[in-house]
């Protein structure tokens, strides 16, 4: 390790690397619920009830609201890797934030507070 070189250094590099083999990455969750319908007499309001669907959704925020799409279960399985691929690059970013904050407490020392 060289005196510039944090020792994280390794693990940073995996971790941009990593990010670099993502490839598609859809923000958001899916939802999987069943529901019941608002008819008085239907198989949904029995004993025991017998819930509509199940209805898959995928729900992202888009200009700060919450926008749902339906998907089928076959899209739901085809599209499943990239939601998948979004959470680990969520949590790759994360870890490379926490490595890089300390890598700058390491180089910078501890924080002085102000005098009043």
């Amino acid at each position: 390790m060289t005196a510039h070189q944090s020792p994280h250094q390794a693990r940073v590099r995996e971790i941009l690397q990593e990010i670099v083999e993502i490839g598609y990455a859809l923000p958001g969750s899916v939802v999987i619920r069943s529901t019941a319908c608002g008819k008085a007499v239907c198989r949904c309001k029995a004993d025991p009830p017998q819930l509509h669907g199940p209805y898959v959704s995928w729900i992202r925020r888009s200009d700060g609201k919450p926008v749902t799409r339906k998907l089928t279960p076959d899209q739901e399985q085809r599209y499943r890797p990239w939601f998948e691929n979004a959470r680990r690059l969520r949590e790759l970013v994360t870890e490379l934030e926490t490595l890089s904050l300390e890598a700058f407490e390491q180089a910078e020392g501890p924080r002085q507070r102000r005098q009043s």
